[in-house]
């Protein structure tokens, strides 16, 4: 594997020795979706051109990470420009045979596909300071820690990537980064080109005020008031699945953001987990992003942050060139899932966007076409059965 293809961005050493230590080790792709009424809000975000656009997106990008490119239920929804990262993580994930689950955390509707759903709800937007019951925030825990010590001790695999879907999530994020005591202001990302700093404040500091009466202490109960339904399942999964297995959280300012709360769970809630074990891979994307600060959130939280190189620059097509412009950026565990085709199969920058553009081709040609005799993911993949 050439190291170029892998960069550190954040506490160099862990991040490094991360690295080492999964360099050919088999992975687990787990995904969880969720949904908050945050992501309605006009302009918040540019996952899907429009508000009902966006009620569609974590079912569209389940389906397609199950089903691959053809006819859907939930179809793909429409960009302002670029392409769903769905098609970077199918492209890898189908290619490479590597096992997937799918979670519901909390969807408006329910999946097309198979998949384990875990008794969450959708979220309300954080700007009414009530998001969620807090049963359903520390229920949701529990689920992500059973889950994550039930599969690392059944599925053969050495290491976790844990991606996610949740329309609204980096401002869902900052304001959870804010209620645990780290101050991001002007450092989160987007999936805009550039990111929507004044809207996500003008949102987040109208939740806060609701959160900041309540005077409590509790991680899960800032959830409750101002964040998600992810972001519960994916800290209980990955601190009990560190405990046997590495893991990779695959996102940019969600998953610091879910980082920082683990540490903010294991501190109030007395649950050891391994840190050494744990890093956050994202895209260089995100990582150079010039209208966020990424690394310099990661060092706030103190986390291992690694990216791909990978680019698109040279793809066929324009839709996925538009990431080297600033569009899209993250999602669905790209970054996560580019750095484990780097470590487990050895995949050059070429054979990496090869993949990627015939996913890419099929999808837009509306026909299931496995490339090469590799076929489709439907027998590899585990999806809660």
């Amino acid at each position: 594997m050439s190291p170029s293809l892998i960069k550190s961005y954040g506490c160099q050493g862990p991040a490094a020795a991360w690295i080492s230590r999964f360099q050919a080790k088999r992975p687990l792709f787990a995904l969880v979706l969720g949904f908050t009424d945050t992501g309605l809000i006009p302009g918040i975000s540019a996952a899907g051109k429009t508000p009902s656009d966006r009620r569609y997106t974590a079912l569209a990008d389940g389906e397609f990470i199950y089903r691959g490119p053809g006819l859907a239920q939930f179809p793909l929804p429409p960009l302002e420009a670029g392409a769903s990262p769905a098609i970077i993580s199918r492209a890898i994930i189908a290619r490479q045979a590597i096992p997937t689950w799918i979670f519901d955390a909390g969807l408006r509707q329910p999946l097309a596909v198979p998949g384990v759903h875990l008794g969450g709800r959708a979220a309300a937007c954080l700007t009414t300071g009530q998001a969620l019951p807090l049963t359903t925030v520390r229920h949701l825990w529990q689920q992500g820690l059973a889950w994550g010590d039930r599969l690392s001790r059944a599925a053969r695999c050495d290491y976790w990537v844990i991606g996610e879907c949740v329309v609204g999530g980096t401002t869902t994020a900052l304001a959870l980064l804010l209620a645990l005591g780290v101050d991001a202001w002007g450092l989160v990302n987007s999936s805009h080109t550039i990111c929507n700093h004044d809207q996500k404040q003008r949102v987040v500091m109208a939740g806060l005020a609701h959160w900041q009466a309540t005077k409590s202490s509790d991680p899960l109960a800032a959830i409750a008031a101002i964040g998600d339904p992810m972001q519960p399942v994916v800290a209980g999964m990955a601190m009990a699945a560190s405990r046997h297995r590495g893991v990779l959280l695959a996102g940019g300012t969600q998953m610091l953001a879910v980082y920082a709360l683990i540490r903010a769970l294991s501190h109030h809630r007395n649950y050891p987990w391994r840190p050494e074990q744990v890093a956050v891979g994202t895209t260089r994307w995100v990582a150079e992003d010039p209208s966020g600060d990424t690394p310099g959130l990661a060092a706030k939280v103190n986390a291992p942050l690694i990216a791909t190189q990978l680019t698109l620059a040279d793809s066929r097509h324009w839709q996925l060139r538009a990431y080297e412009a600033g569009f899209v950026k993250e999602g669905v565990g790209a970054g996560g899932c580019a750095i484990a085709a780097h470590l487990y199969r050895g995949w050059d920058q070429a054979r990496m966007l090869r993949a990627i553009d015939q996913t890419f081709a099929a999808h837009a040609g509306h026909g299931h076409q496995p490339v090469n005799g590799e076929g489709n993911l439907e027998g590899n993949l585990s999806a809660g059965g």
